[in-house]
């Protein structure tokens, strides 16, 4: 092989190295976002099943009436 051969070569395995190490970073960042989306989905979750019973306690607890000026 020439030497220009060989430039390439080692170029190419240089960018393969590089994106093979960028792919893994992401891959890192990626499954620690899945993570807090699904920590951040079931806290979601509690505070909507939170507010509904506060909502369902407050509408029972006084009778909806027009006040005494109307």
């Amino acid at each position: 092989m020439d030497r220009d051969t060989i430039a390439r070569i080692e170029r190419l395995e240089e960018q393969l190295a590089f994106q093979t190490r960028t792919v893994e970073e992401l891959n890192e960042v990626v499954t620690a976002q899945a993570g807090q989306l699904d920590t951040l989905t079931r806290r979601l979750a509690a505070l909507v099943e939170h507010v509904e019973e506060l909502e369902d306690a407050a509408s029972r607890g006084a009778p909806v009436t027009k006040p005494p000026h109307y």
